[in-house]
């Protein structure tokens, strides 16, 4: 969540296997990371944030795409399955885990005859970058509702 960084005026640096940028969210400690690795394998970059920071996996926050949810819709959740989601299958892989939070963000489903992993890795259209603009500082405030107050907290007030 590039859009984050920048709102909290936090710059990003190139560590490791992500961009990375670290704040206080009213003195809780808070990384930001970006993985830089292909999708698939973004549980290697999971795997060294939470070595180097010693995060345990219920204090993790996933920002994934989703395709089961409408474009724009918002859903975050304590825990679960991959959904089908390969670096969600990563992270569950590297942290032997389905427990850690995530933020799910919804890109709705192709077109009829789309393969959905070409779906996924084509740039958004205007008309869904349309309809993202309104989710990304929804998704801000409740990645900060997550750091202050915890995924049920975040839950109660973001899923909508």
């Amino acid at each position: 969540m590039a859009q984050a960084a920048t709102q909290w005026s936090l710059p990003l640096t190139a560590k490791g296997l992500a961009l990375q940028g670290c704040r206080r969210v009213d003195g809780h400690p808070c990384v930001l990371a970006l993985p830089s690795t292909f999708m698939n394998v973004s549980g290697e970059a999971v795997e060294e944030l939470i070595t180097a920071y010693g995060i345990r996996s219920q204090d993790l926050m996933v920002v994934h795409d989703d395709l089961d949810l409408a474009v724009g819709r918002l859903r975050m959740r304590p825990g679960g399955g991959t959904g089908g989601h390969n670096g969600v299958r990563s992270i569950i892989m590297v942290l032997g885990t389905e427990d850690f939070p995530r933020l799910k963000i919804g890109i709705g489903r192709p077109d009829p005859g789309v393969d959905p992993a070409d779906f996924v890795l084509a740039p958004f259209t205007s008309a869904e970058l349309e309809g993202l603009a309104p989710v990304r500082p929804r998704a801000i405030d409740g990645l900060e509702c997550f750091v202050r107050h915890g995924v049920y907290e975040a839950m109660n007030q973001y899923n909508r």
